[in-house]
């Protein structure tokens, strides 16, 4: 159970109010604004479940959590608009939602520091990386925010196609070809510890490994510790196809996860932190 404080609660009702605002008769268009709202909703209770195992403090987390909340709310317009979720086609999401935050100045209650830190945190939330220029607290609530997302994506996806066969939904698919075979780019990113490029992407199982190359962009221990509890990589890996490629990249996953649990890897995740 989230606890909220006048801050959180508030925010929290907004984000209700807005959402709201998109609900349609559509059944495809419903489908996907649901799917974001309690998406955003999940993301609130991991960032706190994050923020809370690295000790942050009561400031820290509220801060967290309003980050969270509003880490997609430009997805709402954009589906609405694009009636699709590929930034590519699109917009690029966190841009639109930098826009929303202005427009309806729902930030003006908090100090401007804090709010700087809000739109820095969406702002990167989905980019390729946090750049290095940004200052501390930025970075530290930036890469709060794109752990939280990455273990909620996880969840959306991989319950997703074990249960793809009773239901479709192309928008979770980013209406890529669903055909046997993948980039061999995208498998020789992961065998280098690299996160592929999204442009890249030519088919639905290039973006199951695009999904997978995420673990090479956390950034806190105990996320490592939620991917190995949670089987995310088994649960990818059951969705490719069975080759040798795809068991190569099963077992240097499965390595690379076990040496950054054991903090063998000579980073703790927690270098933010210091």
């Amino acid at each position: 159970m989230i606890e909220y404080n006048a801050d959180t609660a508030f925010f929290h009702s907004w984000f209700r109010t807005y959402v709201k605002s998109f609900y349609t008769k559509d059944p495809k268009t419903q489908e996907n604004i649901r799917l974001k709202e309690e998406h955003t909703l999940r993301v609130c209770k991991e960032i706190l479940q994050l923020g809370k195992a690295l000790n942050l403090n009561n400031d820290a987390l509220r801060l967290a959590e309003i980050i969270a909340l509003f880490h997609d709310i430009g997805r709402f317009e954009q589906f609405t608009i694009y009636g699709t979720f590929n930034d590519r086609v699109s917009e690029n999401h966190a841009t639109l939602g930098l826009k929303v935050l202005k427009a309806t100045n729902i930030l003006c209650r908090l100090t401007k520091a804090e709010q700087t830190i809000i739109c820095n945190a969406v702002k990167y939330h989905n980019a390729r990386k946090v750049p290095d220029s940004v200052d501390k607290l930025s970075g530290l609530h930036s890469k709060l925010i794109r752990d939280a997302d990455k273990l909620d994506i996880w969840h959306v996806v991989t319950t997703y196609y074990t249960e793809r066969h009773r239901h479709r939904n192309p928008a979770l698919e980013l209406e890529l070809p669903d055909t046997p075979g993948y980039s061999r780019s995208f498998i020789d990113d992961i065998l280098n510890n690299r996160v592929s490029n999204s442009h890249d992407l030519k088919t639905f199982n290039d973006m199951k490994l695009l999904q997978l190359g995420w673990i090479f962009d956390i950034n806190f221990a105990p996320t490592f510790f939620y991917i190995r509890e949670r089987r995310i990589i088994e649960k990818i890996i059951t969705a490719l196809p069975d080759t040798e490629d795809i068991r190569k990249i099963q077992n240097h996953l499965k390595a690379y996860l076990e040496k950054r649990v054991s903090g063998k890897s000579g980073n703790s995740g927690f270098s933010t932190m210091q």
